[in-house]
């Protein structure tokens, strides 16, 4: 059985990742049942740059293959923002996932809606040598002014997707991972992680 680490300590995130790679022969683990604490700057001018910093990080520390990735939000109303920031966006020490929520509904203020928006993902797999693959995914939608649903984590209950009149939070994990930028960056990464199973 090939271990993979799944590079992140966000428990949305993992969930998501586990329900999306599960697989008999891929013992997925998390930094936490390793004991590793690292703190990965998040320095990079792209999701991909972001994805490599992280996933390269845990397999060199690891010596395991590792999955990392880099997502944001971006509103079309506000120049792209939060984007790479996403998780950083609220001025506040400690802010919240709510915090960051009311924070873009407060920037957006009086901007004409729609508030057309889009979610990116960029994962990134890396070797314990050094060796990078990356993909992609990305989900269209648009930001609503109240919160709706009790699922998802970070911006997800107040991100509309008017194909199916339901927000993010709205969905079942089965559901978004059909339809999420995460899932579909996820899922174009598994035929490069099955051509790398034989190896490890």
């Amino acid at each position: 059985m090939t271990k993979l680490l799944i590079a992140t300590g966000n428990p949305g995130k993992v969930l998501e990742i586990r329900a999306l790679l599960d697989d008999p022969a891929l013992l997925l683990l998390t930094p936490a049942d390793l004991g590793l604490h690292l703190e990965v700057a998040e320095v990079g001018a792209t999701y991909a740059e972001n994805a490599a910093l992280k996933a390269q990080a845990f397999a060199h520390a690891s010596g395991l293959l590792a999955l990392a990735d880099d997502s944001g939000l971006e509103v079309q109303a506000l120049g792209g923002l939060p984007g790479l920031r996403s998780a950083r966006f609220a001025p506040q020490p400690g802010a919240t996932d709510a915090d960051r929520r009311a924070y873009l509904l407060q920037r957006l203020g009086d901007a004409p809606r729609p508030w057309t928006a889009c979610f990116h993902c960029t994962v990134a797999l890396a070797t314990p040598a050094g060796a990078l693959h990356f993909a992609e995914g990305r989900c269209p939608g648009e930001i609503i002014p109240e919160e709706r649903g009790d699922h998802g984590f970070g911006y997800d209950p107040i991100f509309l997707l008017p194909e199916l009149g339901r927000t993010m939070a709205q969905l079942s994990m089965e559901e978004k991972n059909r339809l999420s930028h995460r899932a579909r960056a996820v899922l174009a990464v598994r035929p490069i992680l099955a051509g790398l199973l034989a190896r490890f």
